[in-house]
């Protein structure tokens, strides 16, 4: 008897291609598993990073504690080793993020204000009004530079060093030279010493006050179950680790370099700056010459609701 062949049908196409669909769904739960692995430990960070930044008690206090650094951070000096890799200025996290402290500002915080107004307003003109803000804090910076090398210009005096000087054994003298001014002065190679206000310490103090106000909005917004994406979560976790950040560099400056009452100007300072514009400007409401405090006009859609 001859054997008959087995012819393919559609019937057997069909089982050939639903078994070679079924191999592949093996990857599937290691794709969710992988994601989740992600996925959850951002939310559960971000959410706890929210309830502190935006607690009511973490608000109304964290100037008193930036306050409090400047003041007695100065005197860890005598109590710490000046032989460590923060006490030197070549250190990496001050090339690379102190030197570019208030750019770094602006990225990160410009991201997170773009994602977190234009996800709850949907409105182009909400979005660019929150964002003015920065741009409002950005002036305030560079009015700052320009007013403390004025200051330092107008208080300094032009001098020579002069090593092995014969009435110092080994030391280096100082002979005062006539100039105008601090450009001037360094352009022909001498030193140029006047009452110099601690940039570093205005520019950490400045942006971490600024950032402790824009991110304690993150709170409320999850509050009213806005559209919190993992990559909006990431953005607002780098935001809270660069403040963090901010701080230990403030504790570092205050430490290991300039002298006490330099830093404890330029402290005080940004404080004012940081006053007026977040307890007095923008508090004045939404208008013409004010962006408003952050915020304001982004969850009325979501109360209506």
């Amino acid at each position: 008897m001859s054997k008959k062949r087995d012819i393919p049908t559609l019937k057997h196409s069909q089982n050939f291609l639903s078994s070679s669909l079924f191999a592949d769904k093996p990857l599937l739960p290691i794709v969710k598993l992988a994601r989740m692995g992600v996925e959850q430990p951002v939310a559960l960070l971000s959410e706890l990073a929210a309830c502190c930044l935006g607690n009511t008690y973490f608000r109304r206090h964290y100037h008193l504690w930036m306050a409090l650094l400047v003041l007695m951070g100065p005197g860890l000096t005598y109590h710490v080793s000046h032989s460590t890799v923060f006490a030197n200025k070549r250190n990496f996290l001050y090339l690379y993020f102190l030197r570019s402290g208030w750019g770094w500002t602006c990225l990160l915080t410009g991201g997170y204000l773009l994602l977190v107004s234009y996800s709850s307003s949907r409105s182009l003109g909400i979005c660019l009004r929150h964002m003015f803000r920065l741009v409002i804090a950005t002036i305030f910076w560079k009015a700052a530079l320009l007013g403390f090398a004025l200051v330092e210009n107008a208080t300094g005096s032009c001098f020579e060093p002069i090593q092995n000087y014969e009435g110092l054994e080994g030391g280096v003298a100082l002979l005062l030279h006539e100039a105008q001014n601090k450009a001037a002065c360094l352009t022909s190679g001498f030193v140029w010493r006047g009452y110099d206000i601690s940039e570093d310490t205005f520019l950490l103090t400045f942006a971490s006050l600024v950032m402790a106000e824009e991110m304690a909005v993150f709170k409320p917004y999850l509050a009213c179950h806005l559209p919190a994406s993992t990559a909006l979560r990431i953005v607002f976790l780098m935001c809270a680790a660069l403040l963090i950040l901010w701080n230990f560099l403030l504790l570092c400056v205050l430490v290991y370099f300039q002298r006490y009452t330099h830093k404890l100007l330029g402290g005080a300072l940004a404080t004012l700056c940081w006053r007026l514009m977040y307890h007095w400007w923008y508090k004045t409401g939404v208008s013409w010459y004010s962006p408003g405090r952050p915020g304001v006009g982004l969850f009325e859609k979501a109360d209506k609701e």
